[in-house]
C-alpha cells in the first residue's frame, strides 16, 4: 500500500477531509493522495496555484505580503493552507510553496521550500521550512514527502492533544 494510504485512513476514520494548495509541487501532492483507492472519502480537492495572482485572487494570500516577501515564505504557505481549506470546505488544509529551480526566486535559493498545515477551525496554519537538495525532480519529491509527513504529524498530534493545548511548533522564519 502507498504510504499515503494510512494518512487517508486516519482522516477517514475521523470523518475529516483535506484540501491541498500547491505551487512548486504542481499537483504532485494531490496525485499522491488520489493514487490511493477510496481517496474521495477524505480528499476534497486541490488548487495548483503556480502563479502569484492565483495565490492572491483565488486563495486569499495577502497582496502586500506577496509584494514585500514574494511567494516563497512561511506566511504565504500558511495563508495558502488556510485559504484552500476554507475555499474547498475541508477540515484540513495543506500547502506547498518554494523554489524547485533552476534559478533562485524571490531572494530564496533553489531548494527552499515551505509546507503548511491548517487544522480544523484554526485561524493560523503551522509552517515548516525545508532545505531540499538535488535536481528539480528531487526537490519536488522531497517537498511532497515533507507535506504529507507534516499532515500526518498534525493529525496524530490533534488526536492526542486537547483542543485547547498548543500543537506543533512553527519551524519557519517569523512572519
Amino acid at each position: 500500500m502507498s504510504p499515503t494510504g494510512p494518512l487517508l485512513e486516519l482522516l477517514t476514520s475521523r470523518g475529516e477531509t483535506v484540501a491541498v494548495a500547491e505551487s512548486l509541487t504542481g499537483g504532485l501532492v494531490a496525485a499522491a493522495l488520489t493514487d490511493v483507492p477510496g481517496a474521495s472519502l477524505a480528499f476534497r480537492g486541490s488548487v495548483t496555484a503556480y502563479a502569484t495572482d492565483v495565490k492572491r485572487d483565488l486563495l486569499g494570500v495577502d497582496a502586500e505580503l506577496l509584494a514585500e516577501r514574494g511567494a516563497v515564505a512561511a506566511e504565504v504557505a500558511r495563508q495558502l493552507a488556510t485559504g484552500v481549506r476554507d475555499l474547498l470546505g475541508a477540515d484540513w488544509g495543506l500547502a506547498t510553496t518554494g523554489v524547485a529551480g533552476p534559478a533562485p526566486q524571490d531572494g530564496q535559493p533553489v531548494g527552499t521550500v515551505f509546507v503548511a498545515v491548517a487544522p480544523p477551525g484554526a485561524s493560523r496554519a503551522v509552517a515548516q521550512r525545508l532545505e531540499a537538495t538535488g535536481d528539480r525532480a528531487d526537490i519536488r519529491a522531497q517537498s511532497v514527502n515533507a507535506a504529507l509527513t507534516a499532515l500526518r504529524v498534525a493529525l496524530i498530534e490533534a488526536a492526542v492533544t486537547p483542543s485547547d493545548a498548543p500543537t506543533v511548533s512553527d519551524s519557519s522564519e517569523p512572519s
